[in-house]
């Protein structure tokens, strides 16, 4: 089963895009006691909304992954864990949970295969810095959720000290097709380094907004103006956040001409991350829409990491006081310089979730934030909204 996914090229899906069969094979085969699978549904990215569809209208296929991937690295019980604010969508897997057992599906000796493996579901209090899987495996083992030092990885000692194999959602959700139809059918859609189907999540000043499963390396162009009917009504593209908030900004070029896959977004100065896809639209204010991402950022960041504890507030106080005008000379270069000074040095990729885009804004959208440390207030501001 390993050998299958390795050979389907399946990347994770909640951003990282670890290949998914060689995490799988870090489990050590000789690891004595009990081994774990985690499926992570944490999903707290601004601009994503993929695992709250798969949970709420296929969590069979969530659940099938999680046995296949228990099945694959000898572990006998998964847990799922779900964001705390998806109260529906925990109603609808604790129902699908309890329907696989009531088959045969899930529990002891499945289907007659000698195999057991049973799924638990644990709500998450609503932190997204539980979305990182140390954080996540803290959480469930009943402390706050702040992330480990790796190594060790979870592959070796992650829940309880057990070996441990955590997935994100959409990726346990393609295992089951690849078992079914082959590595060969799998690896034949998308890109030779980035196989398979993606679920893009569409925000915005698009007509069409919603999440559209498509072979990855699909252009931006066709995602925008073919699957989401182009921009709304009067509206014209300005930048794009490619990966949700945490990814650097495209402009609108550079957004036109790239593919939706982790090379050709990387290869032009972005990420695929989670494939949380936001629109922006000329009119809206760049200085304005960073510190909705700062807050954002400040607001989550767990406070272990000094780099990352003072960094998003020290961002946030900045990007506060030229949104309203306050602006002092050297702002801008200021922020560009904390921004710089957080990034990979940090426990956890929190702080790069900010940093990354600070850079990226103040580097493309520089006249902007000039315009704002001259201590003019921006015409823009209020243009729009962001999921």
């Amino acid at each position: 089963v390993i050998a299958e996914v390795k050979a389907s090229g399946l990347r994770g899906r909640g951003g990282a895009g670890f290949p998914t069969g060689r995490k799988w094979s870090l489990v050590p085969p000789d690891a004595q006691g009990p081994r774990y699978v985690v499926c992570n549904a944490d999903e707290g990215e601004p601009g994503a909304f993929k695992d709250r569809e798969l949970l709420r209208r296929n969590p069979q296929a969530v659940l099938e992954g999680m046995a296949i991937a228990g099945y694959a690295v000898g572990a006998q019980l998964g847990y799922l864990y779900i964001r705390g604010e998806f109260a529906a969508e925990a109603e609808v897997m604790a129902a699908a949970i309890t329907a696989a057992r009531a088959k045969g599906f899930l529990g002891r000796n499945i289907l007659g295969s000698g195999f057991d493996f049973d799924v638990r579901l644990h709500r998450g209090a609503g932190a997204y810095i539980c979305g990182e899987e140390t954080a996540l495996l803290s959480s469930i083992e009943g402390f706050r959720g702040q992330p480990r030092l790796k190594p060790p990885f979870p592959a070796v000692r992650g829940l309880f000290g057990g070996p441990t194999v955590v997935n994100n959602a959409e990726t346990l959700a393609a295992v089951p097709s690849i078992i079914e139809r082959g590595s060969a059918w799998y690896s034949s859609l998308g890109t030779p380094s980035s196989p398979g189907t993606k679920l893009f999540c569409v925000s915005g000043a698009v007509a069409r907004p919603g999440v559209y499963e498509l072979p990855l390396g699909v252009p931006f162009s066709e995602l925008l103006e073919t699957h989401c009917g182009g921009m709304r009504p009067g509206a014209k593209l300005k930048a794009v956040l490619p990966g949700g908030a945490s990814s650097p900004v495209l402009t609108a070029a550079e957004a036109m001409a790239a593919r939706m896959d982790y090379g050709s977004l990387a290869a032009a100065g972005s990420m695929l991350g989670c494939g949380g896809v936001i629109v922006v639209e000329e009119g809206r204010c760049m200085v304005e829409l960073l510190g909705v991402l700062s807050r954002f950022f400040r607001h989550e960041s767990c406070g272990q990491c000094a780099p990352c504890r003072e960094g998003c507030a020290w961002a946030d106080k900045i990007l506060s006081r030229l949104e309203a005008g306050r602006g002092k000379p050297g702002d801008t270069d200021k922020l560009d310089s904390v921004a710089a000074a957080m990034a990979g040095r940090t426990i956890c990729p929190l702080a790069d979730s900010l940093a990354l885009p600070v850079r990226s804004f103040v580097r493309k959208f520089r006249a902007e934030f000039d315009e704002h440390e001259a201590g003019r207030t921006c015409a823009r501001a209020g243009g729009g909204s962001v999921a």
